[in-house]
């Protein structure tokens, strides 16, 4: 069905964009729209799944990374952490985002992050272009479980307009998860390799002991970035990066023929596991508790996605280590052996010098500040960043075509059951 799907337009999946709720064997109880499908819940199959994920988060080749930096003007910059291409946009190539999916079948997990291309995808074959999204998808995707998510239809764990369809059977829900951690870090390296004082604004005092910095000439006193503004621009970054995620596969969808929407109305906390202990086991993800804090924070998924923070590294300075270790060690962004974009990637990735000792004290003195003053890393917001969702079902066309005039759907959900599933007896 590949043919078919890479015809279709970006101008017709954009203008034809709808959050389209209602699938095949879900039942709206009520109201004037109320409404049985009269059809048994129809998963998607394994196949409609994995080019989802892929238009999420699919590898497309080298990115072009950041070129210039001021700090380092006769190298190629340095702020990168991956120059592998994905269908969604990160920060500074900082590529945080992963990919969680529950169906009928299981919960699965996705993460591309450090997946190197193959080879780069050259021309315009859009048909080649996702075969090889979907390979790399499918060789980076485990199963964790055999199981649907374990969310109760119930509040606090969704808001009450979505218990009657969200993550019920025959949906398939995706859950975009990123890593502020590493983003934080990201952003912290570049404010300070440019000199700027990080300053704690709600205590009124320099982020750590950083006068040893600012007398080397590493830091400038007179340029000053406030913590909770560097941190809110990196939240802000990831939630713009997981939205890219879930609207390129709203877009895909048109394209498909299925249907769904981006939502936000289910419990993050409860997604992730925070209710464990009730028996709610989420996606399972280890979760750090403190006085200070309202909420717990979720700090990864042992094995998975874990935070560059306490308990996966023994302090931040080690966290220091390893981001930098990811960056310019074997098979890192910059290390001159791995391919890239450029004419002679050897020679670009060979001319950026890497961290200095002294650089990777002061990130150190910074992050550790933050954790020690704070009790987590990054301190104004969760570590493992998940703000929204996409459900994909199968169309009931039925019950669009009862309750709304024509053109309520595309000619691809009316033709979908034929194109995509022609030997299915249903």
């Amino acid at each position: 069905m590949q043919g078919p799907l890479s015809d279709f337009s970006l101008v017709d999946a954009i203008a034809g964009r709808r959050s389209r709720r209602f699938g095949l064997g879900m039942e709206m109880p009520s109201g004037p729209l109320a409404y049985r499908s009269r059809a048994e819940p129809m998963p998607l199959s394994e196949l409609e799944r994995t080019i989802l994920v892929a238009a999420a988060t699919g590898v497309t080749g080298w990115s072009f990374g950041v070129p210039y930096g001021p700090d380092r003007p006769h190298e190629h910059a340095h702020y990168t952490q991956r120059f592998t291409g994905r269908t969604a946009p990160t920060a500074a190539g900082i590529g945080t985002p992963t990919l969680f999916a529950t169906d009928d079948s299981g919960t699965y997990f996705t993460n591309t992050r450090d997946a190197l291309p193959d080879l780069p995808l050259e021309g315009d074959d859009s048909r080649e272009a996702l075969d090889a999204m979907v390979r790399t998808v499918r060789t980076h995707t485990e199963r964790l479980s055999e199981r649907r998510l374990d969310l109760p239809q119930a509040p606090p764990h969704m808001l009450e307009p979505n218990l009657w369809m969200a993550n019920t059977p025959g949906s398939t829900l995706f859950m975009p998860v990123a890593d502020a951690s590493e983003q934080v870090l990201g952003f912290m390296a570049m404010a300070l390799a440019n000199g700027n004082m990080l300053i704690d604004d709600v205590a009124g005092r320099p982020a750590g002991d950083l006068a040893p910095f600012v007398r080397s000439g590493l830091l400038e006193e007179d340029k000053r970035i406030p913590l909770t503004v560097l941190q809110q621009m990196a939240y802000e970054a990831n939630v713009a990066e997981l939205a890219f995620v879930g609207h390129n596969m709203v877009l895909m969808m048109q394209a498909m023929g299925l249907g769904g929407l981006y939502l936000s109305g289910l419990n993050r906390w409860s997604v992730l596991g925070a209710f464990g202990d009730s028996g709610i086991r989420g996606l399972g993800f280890r979760f750090v508790t403190d006085p200070r804090w309202v909420l717990p924070n979720p700090v990864g998924l042992d094995g998975h996605i874990e935070g560059l923070c306490p308990p996966y590294v023994t302090d931040m300075r080690q966290a220091v280590a390893v981001f930098t270790e990811r960056k310019f060690g074997p098979r890192g962004a910059y290390d001159p052996s791995t391919p890239g974009a450029w004419g002679d990637t050897e020679a670009v990735k060979r001319g950026v010098t890497p961290y200095s000792e002294e650089f990777m004290d002061c990130l150190g003195e910074v992050a550790q500040y933050v954790y020690d003053t704070y009790g987590k890393f990054p301190n104004t917001f969760t570590t493992m960043v998940l703000t929204g969702y996409v459900q994909a079902v199968h169309l009931d066309t039925d019950f669009y075509d009862t309750h709304y005039r024509p053109g309520a759907y595309l000619s691809t959900h009316a033709h979908h059951m034929e194109r995509w599933h022609a030997d299915d007896p249903r």
